[in-house]
Order: C-alpha cells, then structure tokens, then sequence
C-alpha cells in the first residue's frame, strides 16, 4: 500500500504500522505530513525505521502536529525542555512506562499523542506494546456499548507522579515535580474521536480512578472487565527498537506498555508529546 510516496505496512491487524519511503529530518512537506496523519488515524501508532534525528529535527517534527506541550514530571534534555528523557541505566531496575497507560488523560484537554525516537536500545528486549482502543469498543456487546456511553470517569495523575507515589524513579532523578501532580479531569468512557469521528474507549489502567457518581469500590468491578477486555491479544501489536527508530502514537486511540525485560542495560528514548482539543 502506498500513499503519495509513503509505504505503508501494517504489523498487525487491529494496530500499528510501519512507514517506509519517508525522511523525517528533511521531508516534512504538505503531503508527507498528510499521509502520516492519515496512517495515525487508520493504524493508532506508526513507526519508522533508520531516522536520523537531531533534536531540533525532532522539535520541527512535533510541531507540524501541534503545539509541544512541555512535560511537568518527566527530565527534560539538557537544552531541550520541549523533549523528555524516557531513560533507564543498567543498574536500574525498574522502568518508566511499564504498565497499560494513556499518557496525559489526567488532563483537562488530553494531549493528541506522543513522538518517541530511540536513541540507546539494549541489545534484547525493551519493546513497546501498543492496544487498539477502537477494535476494544468495537468488540463489546450492543448492551454494555449503551451502558458505557452513558457514563463519564474520572482521570488522576495523582497517584502516580504526586507525593504519595513513592516511585523509584522519582527517587533516582528520572521523575519528578510532584508538587504538579493535582490534576483530574473526568472524561466521556466512549469517546468520538475528534478527527476520525471513530467510537474509542477511553479509560485505562494507569490514570482512570473511578466513574463519575460512583466509588472507587463500585468502579473497581467494571473497569477491571473493560481493561482484561481491552488487553486481548488480538488488539494489540509488539514493536522491537532499534536505535534511530520513532513511534508516534494517538494517546486517543491506543494504550501502550513498555516491556521491562532487560536488567543491566541501557536504554534512553527522547519523547516530545503534542497538544489535543478537549474530548467529546
């Protein structure tokens, strides 16, 4: 499949493809930025291969997508405060990212995704596992579709980047700002996707606390039915890094994972998150 001079390749059948033909550091014209656009939104996440970025080359990316929003808990590059360190030494153990999450729905306007370019990979392992929310909505019964779109929930990152978190990473330097880690915002549990139109299921793991006008107790039982749901194989894609690599996924669309199965190696991602438009 081609678009324009892109090829597409989709590594899955309910997510991610890969995008070959393209040269991200000196072709960000009209239409190469349409067709990434247009594969992000049939595909959730799309990857490319044998990128050689600078980070201003990474910056002018990102911005032909939006506006950067600049990450309050994540270090930042030196230089660079636009991009955020996704990194983990040989002699630590654990990693960021390492649970089913959608980056910043505790946000009041979430943000439209997230750039990552490998720029140190472990010789094994380190892959990140990206789930299709679409195919989740589109996979559920008729009845628990009408449930679900009758109710809204409540996102927190309080939890996770505040005081009480009490994460490693925060302790080692990779994280940290908790003092900027008071926000929620609630968000409709079946999203319209704002430029696909597309039905998405927009709860997950890392952020959802509870439903709007239940408790935490009342909430736990089918939020954890709609996360084993959602994490169903068949939903899902696997994508092994190498270095000069990039992911650009749709924080709408998908969650994502990153595997933590290679203790004693380094690993250092450069991440730059554009801005979205309120959810509906």
């Amino acid at each position: 499949m081609t678009s324009n001079t892109i090829e597409v390749r989709p590594i899955a059948g309910a997510v991610g493809a890969e995008l070959h033909n393209v040269d991200l550091a000196h072709d960000l014209s009209d239409a190469t930025i349409a067709a990434i656009r247009a594969s992000l939104g049939q595909w959730g996440v799309v990857f490319f291969r044998d990128q050689a970025l600078s980070e201003a080359n990474h910056i002018a990316l990102a911005e032909r997508f939006g506006k950067i929003n600049i990450n309050r808990f994540f270090r930042a590059v030196d230089g660079w405060p636009q991009i955020a360190e996704v990194r983990k030494e040989p002699e630590q153990k654990t990693n960021i990212g390492g649970g089913w999450h959608t980056d910043h729905s505790y946000d009041q306007i979430p943000a439209l995704g997230s750039l990552l370019y490998a720029r140190e990979v472990p010789d094994y392992g380190g892959d990140t596992v990206f789930a299709s929310m679409y195919a989740a909505y589109d996979a559920l019964s008729d009845g628990l579709k009408r449930t679900l779109e009758t109710l809204r929930a409540v996102h927190s990152s309080r939890h996770v980047f505040g005081k009480a978190a009490q994460r490693t990473e925060s302790q080692d330097g990779r994280l940290g700002n908790p003092d900027a880690a008071t926000q929620d915002a609630v968000h409709p549990v079946v999203i319209h996707h704002p430029e696909t139109g597309r039905r998405a299921l927009y709860v997950n793991p890392g952020f959802t606390t509870h439903f709007e006008g239940w408790t935490a107790d009342e909430s736990r039982g089918l939020l954890e039915t709609l996360y084993r749901h959602a994490m169903r194989p068949e939903f899902s894609c696997r994508f092994n890094w190498r270095p000069g690599s990039l992911a650009f996924w749709d924080n709408r669309s998908t969650w994502h994972l990153a595997i933590n199965d290679y203790h004693g190696q380094r690993r250092l991602m450069h991440r730059i998150t554009v801005e979205g438009v309120a959810l509906h």
